[in-house]
C-alpha cells in the first residue's frame, strides 16, 4: 500500500525514525512496550530506505511504501526542516543497522523520543535494514 508521504515524518538521528499515521499496517504493528528507554525489535519487519522511496516490509503481505523524495524530513539535533534530507537520513539507517517504525492514529505535534516511545498510542519498534 502506498502512504501518502504528509502522513510521514523522517528524524534523523544515531537511530533514525520513521514516524507513521494513518497506516494501513498500524493493526499489523506490534503495540510498543520500551521499558527503560530500549526500543524491541519488530520481528519478522524491516525497512529499505532510498532516497526515492523507504519501504516497511512485514510479514506475509503487510508493508507500506512512502515517496520518500517529497517527505518531510526533520534533524533532531537542530529541531528544524532540513530540505533534501532524505539522504542524510538514509545515511543514518546505514549507520545504524536499521530505524526505529512508530506508527500512530495522528503524527504527533512534539517530538519528544522519550515521549513517543513512553505514549502508549506508539505500534512499532526497530526495523532492521537488509545488509
Amino acid at each position: 500500500m502506498l502512504l501518502e508521504p504528509e502522513n510521514t515524518l523522517f528524524v534523523r538521528g544515531d537511530t533514525p525514525l520513521l514516524l507513521l499515521s494513518g497506516a494501513p499496517v498500524h493493526d499489523a504493528l506490534p503495540l510498543l512496550t520500551a521499558s527503560g528507554g530500549a526500543v524491541p525489535r519488530c520481528a519478522g519487519w524491516g525497512v529499505v530506505a532510498k532516497v526515492t522511496m523507504c519501504v516497511v516490509d512485514g510479514p506475509g503481505e503487510a508493508g507500506v511504501i512512502v515517496p520518500a523524495f517529497v517527505a518531510p524530513v526533520v534533524d533532531a539535533a537542530g529541531g528544524g526542516a532540513a530540505p533534501g534530507g532524505m539522504g542524510d537520513w538514509c545515511a543514518d539507517v546505514e549507520r545504524a543497522g536499521g530505524a526505529v517504525v512508530l506508527s500512530f492514529d495522528e503524527l504527533p505535534e512534539v517530538l519528544d523520543r522519550a515521549r513517543l516511545l513512553g505514549s502508549g498510542a506508539a505500534r512499532g519498534g526497530f526495523m532492521a535494514a537488509p545488509a
